[in-house]
């Protein structure tokens, strides 16, 4: 099964109530226009959903495939599919939906 926003079409469909999360770029700059050393780059903590499982049988998924949400810091395990950068986590890890 492939699940497809607008640009992304992926090729993994996460199971129960995992979600894949294609994470925001890192910033870049700091408001004053600081550039940023990529060892000082923080890990993002925003992306956008691209694929979601079917949620347990009591507990039905709140996010959808194009949503933006924030998540932890550490959430989700990191994988590669295609050369891309995406994180799988549980909709748990999920704190807000923008």
């Amino acid at each position: 099964m492939t699940t497809a926003t607008e640009s992304v079409t992926v090729n993994v469909r996460p199971l129960a109530d995992r979600v894949l999360v294609e994470p925001a770029p890192a910033e870049e700059k700091t408001a004053f226009g600081i550039i940023i050393p990529d060892t000082a780059k923080e890990k993002p903590q925003r992306g956008t959903v691209v694929a979601v499982g079917t949620g347990k049988k009591d507990e039905p998924l709140t996010v959808q495939v194009g949503d933006t949400v924030l998540y932890g810091k550490y959430a989700g395990t990191e994988i590669t599919v295609d050369g891309k950068e995406y994180l799988i986590m549980r909709e748990s890890d999920i704190f807000a939906i923008l």
